[in-house]
């Protein structure tokens, strides 16, 4: 009799503290995630364009991101 109070009082416990200890073990937010659909600036013609559809140039380690192929061939890279 006496170990049924004890084994109702640890199954309290635990379902009270689990919840606690699963936040404290998610780990930190990331600064920034780039999602697929996310709207970038084209440089030359300032439009916004989604990201997944963006012609795309690198130079000078950066990427860039533009609305059609003449814009990118337009771009001066200021």
């Amino acid at each position: 009799m006496r170990l049924l109070p004890i084994l109702l009082f640890l199954i309290v416990a635990v379902a009270l503290l689990l919840p606690l200890l699963r936040r404290i073990r998610l780990p930190a937010p990331t600064a920034r995630r780039t999602f697929p659909d996310e709207l970038v600036k084209d440089p030359v013609c300032q439009t916004y364009v989604v990201k997944s559809r963006a012609v795309r140039r690198a130079d000078a380690g950066r990427v860039r991101y533009f609305c059609s192929e003449q814009c990118a061939r337009l771009d001066t890279g200021g």
